[in-house]
């Protein structure tokens, strides 16, 4: 293995590799960090630039898109609160409160930092262990499943601010809207009042942007100019981490590492899951758990930390197995295609030495986005000093711009306008719009592995408990909820 490894080094090691690699990286960042402009887009814009470069050129392109637009959904999220990305709304919760508090340099920092560790630490994962990590994975069928997205709801309790009961239905209400549109399984039209916009659902990118864009242009077009132009020139803050600080965040890191590579491996699972399960275990086992939700650093470097690590396990599925972790990673499924590189079991034989070019590869793409973020960092932060009355009519023409660009369709504007309001109301009446977002992230999930998992057993629910791996969820599923009753009592 290590001299496929120094091969692979060989292979990869020249100036087109690292020149399609930084171009990918900054494209990557700015569709990232765009409200609307979805890594997804911007891999399909530019996949057909790959057809006339190589094979390794193109993963470098590609993957450096792929990661770096992971980061930068995290720059919108923590500067305007308006996540870029789906994931990047767990960083918005602790990372926009840290820039109100004058540190958006530290934030944006401390999600650099944490991205590029989740980053290397999957590379080096993917580079040893993934034929391994893969027979695991390969291993979840429907009932696991099932078990680890309702694990992962109950995520909710940790994000829904003061009140559990609020936050609850708030996720309700997410997996409500979840169930707009056709039935996968049985192919029913349900709650879409006959209107055919509404058969396909809603795009996520259309209610992400009205719960959080939309709805915080609301929220600062009521605020005075006069104050608010006091407040854009605060201090930015000197960006400067201590090492204490440093030592609060590696263990948070590190563990959200972990969960994001197990997560990521799963294929359909995604780094939403990953980032707001990490969010939840770094605020359960803190020492400053009364940080959460008004600028932790331990919280923004455990979400972006987890968000980061699915990008290179995602491609353990993909490369041993042909399977892609998400959409973006079925794009790659394509490209490793048009270079004659079939996915599977033979892969590593056939074409060793052209994967490992590829996953050393990975790691420089991470060290190159840290490069990158360190010197494009202080240009972002300088955002929060555009004063609001200019800062406010950009970020809705940036979202509405990126809503039509997802259909082309009128509908999907207005859509993205009711939920504006909606959540400008719930904020008003106190409700956390977070577990509005996980509730839809896996609520079609959820329904669709439970009644699969039905089907396979004819209706016997024992099936959940039959098997190892689903039980093992099931016991940390009710372990979860123990700690969860046991925290809203002490709060009581």
């Amino acid at each position: 293995m290590f001299e496929n490894i120094i091969s692979g080094f060989y292979e990869f090691f020249n100036f087109n590799s690292f020149l399609y690699m930084n171009i990918g990286l900054f494209l990557g960042v700015i569709f990232g960090a765009i409200p609307g402009l979805s890594v997804m887009l911007c891999l399909v814009l530019f996949l057909p630039f790959t057809y006339s470069i190589g094979p390794i050129e193109s993963f470098m392109f590609l993957l450096g898109i792929y990661c770096a637009g992971s980061y930068g959904g995290s720059i919108s999220a923590i500067l305007i609160r308006t996540p870029g990305t789906p994931h990047a709304a767990a960083t918005m919760i602790d990372g926009h409160p840290l820039a109100e508090k004058g540190e958006a340099k530290k934030a944006l920092k401390i999600a650099l930092e944490a991205s590029t560790f989740g980053g290397i630490f999957s590379a080096l994962i993917l580079l040893f262990t993934a034929p391994q990590v893969a027979k695991i994975a390969a291993k979840f069928g429907a009932p696991e499943y099932f078990i680890l997205c309702v694990f992962g709801l109950s995520v909710i309790a940790g994000v829904s601010g003061d009140s559990l009961l609020k936050g609850i239905l708030s996720g309700c209400l997410g997996l409500f809207i979840s169930t707009i549109g056709m039935d996968i399984i049985s192919g029913t039209f349900r709650f879409t009042l006959n209107n055919y916009n509404l058969y396909a659902g809603l795009p996520l990118v259309v209610v992400l942007i009205g719960l959080f864009a939309i709805s915080e242009t609301l929220l600062k077009a009521n605020m005075k100019i006069g104050i608010e132009k006091e407040t854009e020139k605060d201090h930015l803050g000197s960006g400067k981490i201590t090492k204490f600080e440093y030592e609060r965040m590696f263990s948070p890191t590190l563990k959200s590492s972990i969960i994001g590579v197990i997560i990521g491996a799963i294929p359909g699972t995604g780094a939403s899951m990953a980032s707001f399960l990490s969010y939840d275990r770094a605020k359960k086992s803190s020492k400053f758990p009364n940080e959460f939700g008004n600028g932790s650093i331990e919280g923004v470097a455990a979400a972006e930390a987890a968000n980061n690590a699915v990008t290179g396990a995602t491609l353990i599925p993909l490369l041993t197995l042909g399977i892609p972790g998400d959409g973006a990673v079925a794009i790659l499924l394509g490209t490793l295609m048009v270079n004659g590189l079939t996915p599977g079991p033979n892969l590593f034989k056939e074409h060793g030495v052209t994967l490992y070019a590829i996953m050393v590869g990975l790691i420089f793409i991470n060290l190159f986005m840290f490069f990158q973020g360190r010197f494009l960092t202080k240009y972002f932060a300088k955002v929060t000093e555009i004063p609001k009355e200019i800062l406010v009519p950009l970020i809705v023409i940036f979202c509405f711009a990126g809503i039509y660009s997802v259909n082309s369709s009128i509908f999907d504007l207005k859509c993205s306008i009711i939920f504006g309001v909606i959540a400008y109301i719930l904020i008003k009446l106190k409700f956390s719009t977070i577990p509005i977002l996980l509730g839809m992230v896996l609520g079609n999930l959820t329904e669709m592995n439970f009644r699969r998992s039905l089907i396979i057993s004819q209706g016997n629910l024992s099936i959940f408990i039959k098997r190892p791996i689903s039980l093992f969820f099931i016991l940390l599923l009710i372990l979860a909820i123990f700690f969860i009753i046991r925290s809203s009592k002490k709060a009581n």
